[in-house]
């Protein structure tokens, strides 16, 4: 059974759909069969990986929206430029979505259901959510194993940490028991002081629940997307390549070792 991350914030401009594109790419890169699933109305996971969601006659949203319609998930998977990556592509029909989940009875474990006869082909999803709290949010928390949230190292972005934090809770204590959550610092910058500040604080406040590889600022990260490509590919020596590929190794290691001590 693959082990699900949900990638997720609700502030935007964190390079959250970076870090799932290059997290995944990493991910795959390492031999992991890894799938990509974009629940983002803006689609900004879909073009990055080069993809155009309008060209599918079935859509993720249809999938969700109408559990009664013989849609298969193998129909919308699509594979990526980075060999064992795989994408099912966002659209903006997942805006009509968000505000009619709710309406739904168990509406949070929908996106499970519907994945789990395929999960079995994957070693990794991972699933870009939107910058939001919403039902499509809580929709994927229920779906996977871990939380994994991006923050910049500034006072907002640190801030509105809390409020995802009790939504995961709330899910936990719902739906998802074993849903556990990390956080990695991005766009780090070590020239300033306030960076290296807030680093300290996330680092004391959290503990171990703060993964140690961080992601720097980099103009690859910005110029990879319109490319088409994870930057792992667009730019494989990239210091953010390296650093990527660090995050990924990380996971790994510590999903081992989470299974290890629940043997």
């Amino acid at each position: 059974m693959a082990y699900g991350i949900a990638v997720t914030s609700q502030k935007g401009g964190v390079a959250k759909t970076t870090s799932c594109i290059s997290l995944g790419a990493c991910l795959a890169e390492q031999g992991m069969r890894t799938l990509l699933i974009d629940l983002d109305p803006q689609a900004n996971l879909t073009l990055a990986t080069g993809m155009d969601s309008r060209q599918q006659s079935s859509t993720l949203a249809d999938m969700i929206a109408h559990p009664e319609r013989a849609l298969r998930v193998e129909d919308l998977i699509l594979a990526t430029a980075q060999p064992g990556l795989s994408i099912i592509s966002g659209s903006s029909e997942m805006a009509d979505l968000e505000r009619v989940l709710y309406e739904k009875p168990a509406y949070e474990r929908t996106l499970a259901r519907r994945l789990a006869p395929w999960l079995v082909d994957f070693e990794y999803v991972l699933i870009d959510c939107p910058p939001s709290l919403g039902s499509l949010t809580q929709m994927a928390l229920a779906t996977v194993d871990q939380a994994l949230i991006p923050v910049q190292c500034d006072f907002f972005a640190a801030k509105g940490l809390d409020n995802l934090i009790e939504i995961i809770g709330a899910v936990r204590e719902r739906v998802n028991p074993s849903l556990i959550y990390s956080v990695f610092i991005t766009l780090f910058d070590a020239r300033t002081t306030i960076s290296k500040r807030i680093l300290e604080q996330l680092s004391n406040h959290f503990g171990d629940l703060l993964l140690s590889s961080k992601i720097n600022l980099d103009t690859r990260l910005r110029e990879s997307p319109m490319a088409g490509e994870p930057v792992t590919l667009y730019a494989p020596r990239s210091r953010s390549s390296e650093q990527y590929r660090a995050l990924a190794h990380e996971i790994i290691l510590r999903k081992e070792m989470n299974h290890a001590s629940q043997i």
